[in-house]
């Protein structure tokens, strides 16, 4: 007898909510094909550019770790908001579907926090030992990423989480303080991936060191010194100083400091000028900014020279000042004009 009232109460709540039921199944259906075509898409996105180097496959990379127990999930609850269930069973649905979305949203996030860090680290640096750091950098964002989806999910069932959080936090601080040198490593290297001061092949200067960047580690950037040897320095406390980046500028400013002996007069020193005036413009890359008399002494004309090279590259920079040298002493040489001096540092004053 009770079966048979069960089955006829089964008839009539079929009977009283088929529109319900009806309307629940198609928006079930459309959130499972919905789901199913984004996870589609961004495995096709994964495919066609597996080191993740555009956004569209970073994005990508997020939307194919889709978990088919949401997409189940989702779409049950979908339904049970127009099929009318009986509360115990609507109930059941939607701590499913809070425990589902925390932990796909904790996936998500992960997926989308390792794509953009892959994706600068490839841009970076595909080889370097900082691309090893990635399972490390992958903990860490997993290990927050779950916990805040824990807690998420125990304050929406009711739980107080006051006290977990503290907990937590407390932990936290202790571990920082425990791992306070891995850990700073670890940023100084993430941010001179995020904010490019400098990338791999640039040419910096920082205090009295220059050199040309080798690799960029998780502890340290590596750079080999215009005179051959490499050198080594901390990511933090190379981010302290202040950096030059040779590879940025649009042209590299020369001045070199002239003294030219030999005859002294008006003639002579519009010479020098005009002498300049052809030796800078006939070298690729390089513009005259002036050449002008700067001084006088007893024994020679003295002249700043100033020019801009747009080379990057130190060797072609000396061949070109090598060069421009070469064609003053050339043009000089046929008015008695002598080049007796040329150097980057400019000369000693004169006690008056």
């Amino acid at each position: 007898m009770n079966g048979a009232m069960s089955i006829d109460q089964l008839r009539d709540w079929f009977a009283a909510n088929h529109i319900g039921l009806l309307i629940g199944t198609i928006i079930g259906g459309a959130i499972i094909a919905t789901l199913l075509a984004l996870r589609w898409i961004g495995q096709r996105a994964c495919e066609r550019d597996p080191e993740h180097l555009t956004w569209t496959s970073v994005i990508g990379r997020a939307l194919s770790r889709t978990k088919m127990a949401f997409i189940v999930v989702a779409a049950a609850d979908g339904f049970s908001t127009y099929a009318e269930l009986p509360p115990h069973l609507g109930r059941l649905v939607d701590i499913a579907f809070i425990i589902a979305f925390a932990l796909q949203g904790a996936v998500w996030a992960r997926e989308l926090i390792l794509g953009m860090v892959s994706r600068r680290v490839a841009a970076a640096d595909g080889g370097s030992t900082l691309a090893n750091a990635i399972a490390i950098i992958r903990l860490l964002v997993s290990v927050t990423a779950f916990a805040i989806a824990i807690i998420l999910i125990l304050d929406n069932l009711g739980v107080n989480v006051t006290a977990l959080v503290a907990g937590l936090g407390v932990g936290g601080i202790a571990i920082g303080l425990a791992a306070q040198g891995i850990f700073s490593d670890l940023f100084a290297a993430l941010s001179i991936l995020f904010d490019k001061p400098f990338k791999k092949g640039d040419t910096i200067r920082y205090d009295g060191s220059t050199g040309t960047v080798e690799r960029i580690g998780l502890k340290t950037t590596r750079l080999r010194a215009l005179s051959g040897e490499q050198l080594i320095m901390a990511n933090t406390k190379l981010l302290e100083r202040e950096i030059h980046n040779l590879a940025q500028a649009k042209a590299r400013r020369i001045t070199i400091y002239l003294a030219v002996s030999g005859e002294k007069s008006i003639n002579n020193v519009d010479i020098v000028s005009e002498a300049a005036e052809r030796a800078v413009p006939e070298q690729k890359g390089c513009k005259l900014v002036r050449c002008l008399l700067s001084g006088a002494g007893a024994g020679a004309f003295a002249y700043d020279l100033v020019y801009d090279d747009s080379s990057k590259d130190n060797d072609v920079l000396a061949r070109n000042r090598s060069a421009i040298l070469r064609s003053l002493i050339e043009s000089l040489e046929p008015h008695k004009l002598v080049l007796a001096r040329a150097s980057d540092q400019p000369p000693a004053p004169l006690p008056f």
